[in-house]
């Protein structure tokens, strides 16, 4: 066993809104990282394919009914991941192939409902591990539903448990105590863009829970999202009104990175990457992970459980039940 694992980060764009074209890309990409030894290859917040950057962008992308927000929605649904799929299959078999964990961003498909999901995949596992985002953050709320507690997980690996926590579950602070609880060695953490408050929150992580943090985020142009939806090839003359309404060129960053690879003192491994593409890794000393709970355990010997107590719910929490009298 490797004693000092390799974490990588792709920080590349997907094919904006093209589940196809996306998936082959990222497939693609872990075979590179992998080549270079990684053995943990980790992507943002909803890589595949790609995080709806109009709520945040496009004027409108929040009135009542507007049409250009509903194809989006619908265009965006009709290229998200669905549980067992032969996508989710494809990224478990490179898994198996390749012997690396892969921590995949999604939109995933459950129903008519879609949610911010992460798949975990391990080498020796049947399917992967999936984590919903708890609360969707202000605007992500048109377009996303809420998890729950029976997807709020770790992995096992040969070097510890690997977890991970979308966005601003970062300033949940029961949902960190949840995930420190379960003793990761490394976490990761995906943001949309890892700027100055997320790295912060990153950082804070990897002090508080006395364990690595991959903080990954994403890259893209407006050229790419563009060219990403007009990859899909078809008339959908509202959406793409949409995106274009988005304020800037071809060649402006919508997002602009800031992965970054963190130890568990709180310092930089892999120091923050703006404003270019690629893959960002470290290995990751376990030596400073044991070291550092000498001094904080906020699950061990820093917690006061005769002052404090957190009950987590993990029974999964279905909007309809059916049931049959005895």
């Amino acid at each position: 066993m490797n004693s000092s694992p390799k974490v990588a980060i792709v920080q590349e764009p997907p094919v904006f809104l093209n589940l196809d074209a996306s998936a082959e890309k990222a497939l693609g990409h872990i075979k590179e990282a992998a080549a270079s030894d990684a053995n943990i290859v980790a992507f943002a917040e909803c890589w595949l394919p790609g995080y709806p950057v109009w709520l945040d962008f496009a004027p409108g992308a929040a009135l009542w009914d507007e049409a250009g927000a509903k194809a989006l929605f619908r265009l965006l649904a009709n290229n998200s991941v669905v549980a067992g799929d032969k996508y989710l299959e494809k990224f478990q078999a490179l898994s198996a192939e390749l012997n690396v964990f892969i921590v995949l961003g999604t939109h995933e498909r459950d129903g008519a409902t879609l949610y911010n999901t992460t798949f975990t995949f391990s080498p020796d596992g049947e399917k992967p591990v999936p984590h919903r985002k708890l609360v969707p953050t202000y605007t992500e709320r048109l377009v996303w539903g809420r998890g729950d507690g029976s997807t709020l997980e770790t992995v096992e690996t040969p070097w510890g448990n690997l977890g991970s926590l979308i966005c601003w579950e970062h300033w949940m602070p029961l949902a960190r105590a949840a995930m420190h609880a379960k003793s990761e060695f490394l976490h990761v953490a995906q943001w949309p863009i890892v700027k100055d408050m997320h790295q912060v929150a990153s950082r804070h992580y990897a002090f508080e829970g006395r364990c690595a943090v991959a903080a990954a985020g994403s890259i893209m142009t407006k050229g790419d999202v563009l060219a990403g939806f007009n990859s899909l090839g078809l008339n959908e003359p509202e959406a793409a009104k949409m995106l274009a309404s988005m304020p800037g060129t071809d060649s402006d960053f919508i997002h602009n990175g800031g992965s970054a690879v963190i130890a568990a003192d709180g310092s930089y491994l892999a120091d923050p990457v703006f404003d270019r593409a690629g893959i960002i890794s470290a290995e990751i000393d376990l030596n400073v992970q044991q070291e550092a709970a000498q001094t904080l355990d906020t699950a061990g010997h820093y917690s006061r459980p005769d002052v404090f107590e957190l009950t987590v719910n993990t029974a999964p929490q279905p909007g309809v039940k059916f049931s049959r009298d005895p």
